[in-house]
């Protein structure tokens, strides 16, 4: 059965100390019979955000803050297996916000059953995709788990309103009405949304919206070349230096951030069935999916390669639409795990002004043979078998060609 408001007691807010989940501590108070509210945040990699948070969170009623170091786990669970499975989501958006939500929302379980909290409280609107994200991940661990989400109940319509809210109550905000982008970070990416950028019409003002990365126009006038090696589809050093998987995306972050790699401006399909227009920086993720595709183009066999790319498009739809803790998402890993087996070597880039291109690949599983594809003189390939397998691959055509010229008889 359902808690009503008056029996709870404590809850467990998922706390950014964004403009949203700002003044939701002092909304549950009020809604709820003055209960406590443990703040939880967190960390998958936005780490200039969290200084001063527990104060913030403490002065503004929570009894305590959990700030919560996800960033291995997240690399290692969430983004890496999205990565060897090539998921992207309409083409364009590399799912930062995405598989960031699973595991956070798998953390707020885990304190609440700790803290023998009654509700959980998350502060995603009643537009968006985050909501059922977050709640399917409560669902997947504490079925029975009420759950608030004060953006499809409170009085408040607006982020105009929020930010009034918060002066009535003296609650400090970082932003203004005139900064007041939407934006999401992680160590995987940063996003912007809001403002000017909700009518597509306007073209982005880059200068003043970018943190992760310059415009490429700003980027140096030199390429920088990077080397990446993978194992089994892992990303696991750079320029020969063996990393953690949190310190090469990090790094990759600044590197492709100099060199204006990465920024995408996206009109994407909401899961809740609307449209939305966002500007992503995702620098290191960008080099990393174009590293990673072009090994499996020399790794994978074409009927291998071919059905992946399928299996990509399912996966990023799995994930986009919150769908992480599945069976069916679980099942796709497995394939994908398989197929990654042979997917090791290194991979050389050459990064310019927004771009990025191959400059070399090796691979002891390469499936590229020169003696085959070369153009000149070889002993291992018969040119006169190509008329037989093109007589038998084309039996269709030929078949249908001469029931026509019957027909016309």
């Amino acid at each position: 059965m359902a808690k009503q408001a008056d029996d709870i007691k404590k809850v467990v807010l998922a706390y950014s100390g964004g403009l949203d989940t700002s003044i939701m501590i002092t909304w549950l108070k009020e809604n709820y019979n003055n209960c406590e509210v443990v703040a939880v945040t967190g960390n998958v990699g936005q780490d200039a955000e969290l200084e001063g948070l527990e104060e913030k969170a403490l002065k503004t009623g929570a009894s305590k803050l959990y700030i919560e170091d996800l960033q291995d786990e997240f690399v290692e669970n969430y983004i890496f297996p999205s990565l060897k499975a090539g998921a992207v989501y309409e083409n364009g958006y590399l799912l930062g916000t995405s598989f960031a939500r699973p595991i956070i929302g798998k953390r707020l379980v885990e304190i609440a059953k700790a803290e023998g909290a009654d509700a959980i409280c998350h502060g995603c609107t009643g537009k968006g995709n985050d909501q059922v994200r977050f709640e399917l991940a409560v669902k997947a661990f504490a079925p029975n788990m009420k759950i608030i989400a004060p953006w499809r109940t409170w009085e408040l319509k607006s982020r105009e309103d929020e930010i009034a809210y918060a002066e009535k109550h003296n609650i400090p905000l970082k932003i203004t009405r005139e900064t007041n982008y939407s934006k999401d970070m992680n160590l995987w990416h940063l996003s912007h949304e809001g403002l000017d950028l909700e009518d597509p019409a306007n073209e982005p003002k880059y200068e003043q919206i970018l943190e992760l990365s310059v415009t490429p126009e700003q980027a140096p006038d030199k390429p920088t070349y990077l080397e990446l090696s993978f194992e089994k589809g892992i990303p696991v050093a750079l320029n020969g230096e063996k990393m953690t998987g949190v310190t090469l995306i990090k790094t990759l972050n600044k590197i492709g951030g100099q060199n204006g790699i990465g920024i995408s401006d996206i009109v994407e399909n909401r899961l809740v069935g609307m449209k939305s227009r966002g500007v992503y920086e995702t620098p290191g993720g960008t080099i990393l999916y174009h590293a990673h595709q072009a090994l499996e183009t020399l790794c994978l066999d074409k009927d291998t390669q071919h059905y992946k790319q399928s299996v990509a498009i399912k996966f990023a739809e799995l994930v986009y639409n919150g769908l992480w803790y599945t069976p069916l998402r679980e099942a796709l890993s497995a394939f994908v795990d398989e197929t990654q087996k042979t997917v090791t070597g290194e991979v050389k880039l050459k990064l310019y002004k927004g771009n990025i291109t191959n400059v070399s690949l090796t691979s002891p599983y390469s499936l590229y043979s020169e003696e085959f594809a070369s153009f000149g003189e070889d002993d291992v390939y018969d040119h006169q078998d190509a008329e037989g397998f093109i007589n038998l691959f084309g039996l269709p055509i030929t078949v249908k060609a001469l029931l026509d010229e019957k027909g016309d008889q």
